[in-house]
């Protein structure tokens, strides 16, 4: 079988996953405390308690598609209005993010961005927001034929207990940020407008002796359909010759004078420009961050996800006063009709 045709065959099979098994982040864990995230397949039947995630739309457990990236939406996700409240973080730690669930067919890179609220994180305007990024991982290994895929940086999601660690930079001035953390999956990403983005944000409120507030981009200005990380067919590795010919889509790294988050002692300063080794990784916190040498994360062990029911205090300067918002029914049915039909 033609190699062209057989890449179509295998996007068009990953295309048919339900998107049930898409996914949404569950539990956010700082400093060994659990906050429980916003559940939006459980928000149209009952009221989800405040949380220190965004809510949004994707009661499908949905996405935004690349056609859309100058929309809006591509932020935090489908119709996202801020979270009431706020998990405070020492500049320097680690904040582990778990997800319920993540389809093996959905392989593409991970990236973390901070934006600064410049006051309260629970009434930002969203579009004002300027986006920065903290940490970023892609392909892994090559694809070991044609028509095969590598291994890509959600991967380690799937093995590490569906948990992402990323560091807050210990440089990073003090103040109240939203982190935004997104998987980009590219099953369908050689088709312009098909890759799928799964942005989820997050409020914090980040203390310490740093000084540095670095400039960001607007949400809607961060990608484009045709960057070459999303314009990007994962079933042609034949093609390339290393993993870096894969570029990461979006703004460079943020360089933090050696003192922002690192990765294995590396820091962002010098792991900007680079891209992860080709080395497989081991399923441990550990030896993922061995493997993925541009990934601006701290080596750190895996957090119990156990708690995750466990909802600790957790800042709310206008938890009383803002009322959390839903998208509207009949606006998500038209969004998704469309996201449908497109495909």
């Amino acid at each position: 079988m033609p190699s062209a045709l057989r890449s179509s065959l295998l996007a068009a099979i990953a295309g048919a996953v339900s998107v049930s098994a898409h996914g949404h982040v569950t539990t956010v864990t700082i400093d060994g405390k659990s906050y429980t995230g916003f559940d939006p397949t459980s928000a149209p039947y009952a009221t989800q308690p405040d949380s220190i995630t965004w809510s949004n739309g994707a009661t499908d457990n949905g996405f935004v598609l690349s056609s859309a990236l100058q929309d809006p939406d591509i932020i935090c996700h489908l119709d996202a209005t801020n979270a009431a409240l706020s998990a405070p973080v020492t500049a320097g730690s680690n904040v582990s993010i778990t997800w319920n669930q993540w389809p093996d067919s959905h392989k593409g890179p991970v990236i973390d961005y901070l934006a600064d609220c410049g006051g309260n994180c629970s009434s930002v305007d969203k579009t004002t927001l300027k986006w920065f990024k903290i940490a970023e991982a892609g392909q892994l290994t090559l694809g070991a034929g044609s028509g095969t895929t590598g291994k890509w940086a959600d991967d380690l999601i799937i093995e590490d207990s569906l948990t992402w660690q990323v560091t807050i930079p210990s440089a990073l001035k003090s103040g109240n940020y939203v982190l935004r953390h997104e998987i980009i999956a590219l099953h369908e990403g050689g088709t312009e407008g098909k890759a799928q983005m799964y942005p989820q944000c997050i409020n914090l409120q980040v203390s310490g002796s740093g000084t540095q507030s670095p400039d960001g981009v607007v949400g809607t200005q961060l990608y484009t359909s045709t960057d070459p990380g999303i314009l990007h067919n994962i079933y042609n590795d034949e093609k390339l010759t290393s993993v870096s010919d894969y570029v990461i889509p979006g703004p460079a790294l943020v360089k933090f004078d050696g003192s922002s988050s690192s990765n294995g002692g590396a820091s962002s300063s010098s792991a900007a420009s680079a891209q992860p080794t080709t080395t497989a990784p081991t399923a441990t916190s550990a030896a993922t961050s061995a493997a993925t040498s541009s990934i601006a994360t701290s080596s750190a062990s895996s957090t119990s996800t156990a708690a995750a029911n466990t909802q600790p205090a957790a800042s709310s300067p206008a938890a009383s006063s803002t009322p959390k918002k839903t998208c509207s029914s009949k606006r998500h049915a038209r969004r998704h009709a469309r996201q449908l039909k497109s495909l």
